[in-house]
């Protein structure tokens, strides 16, 4: 069967993907968007967008038990000394469902309107610039082939290699989104970002709420002192929390509750929990088993399967060139659609100097309430460099805007280069984290050093005023 012949074939309608299709085609190249699933990819689908509509929800329940702190009487009942909350998780679902397929059309549109060619289904490599695609609609395959291919497939959660895990129901980070009840226990397995979010919501729902971890603290990125703080806030919300505990087998109850037992090992021996639900939240894998990366002769690391990429994105094989979590961590959609921009500059634009992700300054939010957000180099990490640092850290009880709106949990922490004086680092666990992080991110970007920001005027009362006075509490680290 004779390959259709195209100027640029895209693997994967991601954060990438999407983009650079429409850049390649509108720059005149002609293009086809190969996607097995749905365009928009694991972002729009069953990542950054669902999942925050649905943080959104439970923040407004969340909000709504606390009315009372603030002079707010709802007529009603209440449970524990806090309003009783209704929570119509169909509606949840619904709002959820909603959002995503208006950013789902939009994309599909542009990419229409730019005259990509969208072909729907799994594709896998013949040789290094060909590809047969098994097409959704079940009508057969399509064989294709040109000089540029970018691979943006992405990422799929991981099952957990447990005894008994096969017997039972497991939800991961898109199938607990489709829950039309909220659960009465939710046993989470992961203490990372996916964990912590999820555990939270469905706490603030109305579940009880299980996470097991097997490292000694919580987001095991973080500093010690950030991931203690974030401890005491999950814990304060009613989450039960079991640190240096591994989950050892699962079973099914033979009653016609269907409960979930999950029998974990920690510090004070093995116990067996209890549960409604599961949610396996402790790894995910690239979704490049299916390529058949043999057939081409593109690299992949072999515990792992990510593609082997240089700091331009090309993989070993001329021509072709991998974007986004396929690719290997960091994980994030903002990572994924600089790699475009890093392809467009270098591909489709006369440029002095080629782009490329060395050095690339990496921020990251986490979801959770109060947000937490980070950018450049961790105090743990600046040490191991052996840098000499300063610190500063201030608690969010010292924000003037935290106080006027009681919501005062989590602290902020800045590292300092002792020589230059510039910001290496800063993580903030507070209210609107990710917005005061991207300010002190323009600072970093800038390279201005901390004196800067101390002597900066800031409208008051606002979160940014805060980087004021964190200057404050300056020191040197050993």
């Amino acid at each position: 069967m004779m390959a259709a012949k195209y100027d640029a074939i895209v693997i994967g309608a991601g954060q990438a993907g999407v983009p650079l299709a429409k850049a390649l085609a509108q720059a005149g190249k002609k293009t086809a968007l190969v996607e097995r699933e749905h365009i928009g990819g694991t972002c729009i689908n069953e990542g950054c967008t669902p999942t925050k509509t649905m943080i959104a929800s439970g923040r407004v329940a969340y909000l709504t038990r606390r009315g009372p702190e603030y002079g707010i009487h709802i007529d009603g009942a209440t449970v524990r000394n806090e309003t009783a909350v209704t929570v119509d998780m169909k509606r949840v679902r619904q709002r959820k469902r909603d959002i995503v397929e208006s950013f789902r059309s939009g994309s599909e549109s542009k990419l229409k309107a730019a005259g990509v060619e969208c072909i729907m289904g799994e594709g896998s490599f013949t040789d290094a610039h060909s590809l047969d695609i098994k097409l959704s609609d079940g009508s057969g395959t399509k064989s294709v082939s040109a000089d540029l291919i970018f691979i943006n497939t992405g990422e799929r959660p991981a099952l957990p290699k447990l005894p008994g895990i096969e017997s039972v129901p497991v939800l991961n980070s898109t199938t607990i989104m489709e829950l039309d009840v909220v659960p009465s226990h939710l046993i989470v397995l992961g203490g990372g970002y996916i964990g912590l979010e999820f555990g939270q919501l469905f706490r603030r729902l109305g579940a009880a709420v299980t996470i097991i971890q097997r490292g000694k603290q919580l987001l095991a990125r973080e500093d010690a002192d950030i991931a203690e703080e974030v401890l005491k806030i999950l814990e304060e919300d009613g989450i039960s929390v079991l640190l240096q505990t591994s989950a050892v087998g699962v079973s099914k109850s033979s009653g016609s509750d269907g409960s979930i037992h999950v029998t974990v090992s920690g510090p004070k021996g093995t116990k067996t929990l209890t549960g409604s639900h599961l949610l396996a939240a402790a790894g995910r894998k690239p979704n490049s088993d299916m390529l058949n990366f043999q057939a081409a002769g593109i690299a992949s690391d072999s515990v792992h399967g990510y593609v082997k990429v240089s700091p331009f994105l090309e993989t070993n094989v001329p021509g072709v060139y991998a974007l986004g979590d396929v690719k290997g961590p960091p994980a994030f959609t903002h990572i994924a659609y600089d790699d475009w921009r890093i392809i467009q500059a270098n591909l489709l634009e006369s440029r002095s100097h080629k782009l490329s992700t060395t050095n690339r300054l990496v921020p990251y939010t986490v979801f959770m309430d109060p947000q937490l957000g980070h950018v450049g180099l961790h105090e743990h990490e600046a040490l191991a460099m052996g840098k000499k640092i300063k610190v500063a850290s201030m608690p969010m009880t010292w924000v003037a805007r935290a106080l006027e709106v009681d919501e005062t949990r989590g602290v902020m922490k800045a590292i300092v280069d002792t020589g230059t004086d510039e910001i290496i680092g800063f993580t903030v666990l507070g209210l609107e984290g990710g917005e005061i992080m991207s300010t002190m991110q323009m600072a970093m970007q800038g390279g201005l050093k901390w004196m800067a920001l101390r002597d900066t005027v800031f409208a008051h009362p606002t979160l940014a005023e805060s980087l004021n006075n964190l200057w404050g509490t300056l020191k040197n680290v050993e």
